[in-house]
Formats: structure tokens, C-alpha cells, sequence
């Protein structure tokens, strides 16, 4: 029907999905009674701009969940949403493209290339998803995190905690719609490591990124928003605007209690 004249067609809001979704997602290894469940239905929806630490005692299931929520591993059963996309369906291919142009990763061993200049680094992402490279917003992002003028450097030449600050610029460069990162303070010392947090919660603030954090340091969850707690593959407790006595408190407890939430989400 056409519009009359001096009207304009209304647009329809466009729906607000939230940065990462699990739906019901399980993930099992072996078979039978040798089976390791290591997730165990695990519902969660983290929103757009948002900071949170995944926290539980070894075996909890942090790391799997960080694999299946980035699609580094594929649940066993469950769904998998990007901003509102599901992929846990998708091929390897399509996949890698995904990972490569919309999740940003930062590891506790900064998996930075040696052969190349820190710049070529940050840069790297957008070299592997076949699209130009920015070299301008490489070197704001450089200088975001403290290191405008070392673009040209080599990962050797610098102090862990610089390259773990390459490493979040490089995984800030893409725009990513999530940022995994995985005990990212694990290899730094005190100060330096609060350093790094404190980027990390400037880019949920400043830049609106999503950052999702795996950690078992309470003083690293306190940056976050907010803290989930995992026991035997399953969610069973959070924090909002966590401190680190608190977090530490649900971590003492979750500990004394192993195999206490086996059966929860089975």
C-alpha cells in the first residue's frame, strides 16, 4: 500500500539479543560409565555490554564452557547464540570465518608471534579473515592500551604484561561482539595484572565490548559485573557487583564441597 503523501513508513525496532546465549548446552567425553560430563545443562544469556567471570574450583567445567560458548568445541547437545545466530549447526569453515570476524580472544599466554611487530599482531585478525587491514585503528587501539609508540617492537622486546596488553588490542581490532578471555592475569604479577583488568573493564565501558573471563583469581572478579560460579559442569551461584571477600567465600565453600552438585543439572 502506498505511503500517502508527507508520511513516512514507521521502521520496526529492530529485536535486542543478547551478546552469547547457552541454551540447555550439555558436553560429555567418553561413553557409558567412564563418561565425564563436564557440562550438564547449562542455561545462561549474557547481555551486550556486560563483564563477567566464570569461577569454579578445578574440573568445574570453566574451560569447556569457554570452548563451546566461542565455538572452539561443540556441546554434545544444546544451543549455541551469537547475537541471536545459532552455531553450534555451523561448519568448520563457516565457523572459523565467524571466530576469526566476531569473537575476540585474550589467553593467559598471549599467543603473540614472535616474527611479527607487535602493530602486525594487533593487525593479525583482520589479515587472517581476508579483510584490509586498519592500520589507523590498530595504533589507536595500540595507544588505548598504553603502547602507541612500540608498534613497530617486537613481542620479545617487551614486559608480560605489554604483550598481554597487545593481546587485547588485538583482540579488540575486529570489533568482536564477545571477548573470551582466558585467565588472563594467570602469568603477571600483582600490579601488573590489575593494569590489565582495568583495560579489559575499560573496553565493556568505553568501548562497549562484551568481555566473558574465566578466572580463579577473586581480586581479577571483582572487575566484572558480575560472577558465575560453576561445580560439576553446572551453574550453581553468582554475584552481582562481586568483591573479592565474597567471591573468595563461594570459592572456599565450592571447594570443601566436591561432587556436592553432581547430580543438579543431570
Amino acid at each position: 500500500m502506498a505511503l500517502r503523501p508527507g508520511r513516512t513508513r514507521t521502521e520496526r525496532p529492530q529485536p535486542v539479543y543478547p551478546a552469547i546465549e547457552l541454551r540447555s548446552v550439555r558436553r560429555s567425553y567418553g561413553r557409558g560409565e567412564a563418561a565425564v560430563h563436564a557440562l550438564r545443562g547449562v542455561d545462561l544469556a549474557l547481555p551486550r555490554g556486560s563483564f563477567t567471570a566464570v569461577m569454579g574450583p578445578s574440573g568445574s567445567g570453566k574451560s569447556t564452557f569457554l570452548q563451546c560458548a566461542a565455538g572452539l568445541d561443540r556441546p554434545s547437545s544444546g544451543e549455541v547464540l551469537l547475537g541471536g545466530v545459532e552455531i553450534t549447526g555451523l561448519d568448520e569453515n563457516r565457523l572459523t570465518e565467524l571466530r576469526r570476524s566476531r569473537i575476540g580472544f585474550v589467553f593467559q599466554s598471549f599467543n603473540l608471534l614472535p616474527s611479527l611487530t607487535v602493530r602486525q599482531n594487533v593487525l593479525l585478525p583482520q589479515r587472517l579473515a581476508g579483510v584490509s587491514q586498519d592500520r589507523r585503528r590498530a595504533d589507536e587501539l595500540l595507544a588505548r592500551v598504553g603502547l602507541g609508540e612500540h608498534g613497530g617492537r617486537r613481542p620479545g622486546q617487551l614486559s608480560g604484561g605489554q604483550q598481554q596488553r597487545v593481546a587485547i588490542a588485538r583482540a579488540l581490532i575486529t570489533e568482536p561482539e564477545v571477548v573470551f578471555a582466558d585467565e588472563p592475569t594467570g602469568a603477571l604479577d600483582t600490579r601488573t595484572a590489575q593494569e590489565v583488568l582495568g583495560l579489559l573493564r575499560q573496553a565493556v565501558d568505553s568501548m562497549g565490548a562484551t568481555v566473558v573471563m574465566v578466572t580463579h583469581d577473586p581480586v581479577a572478579a571483582s572487575f566484572a559485573d558480575r560472577a558465575l560460579f560453576l561445580a560439576d559442569g553446572a551453574i550453581v551461584d553468582e554475584l552481582w557487583s562481586p568483591q573479592p571477600e565474597a567471591v573468595a567465600g563461594r570459592m572456599l565453600a565450592l571447594t570443601a564441597a566436591p561432587g556436592r552438585y553432581a547430580g543438579a543439572a543431570a
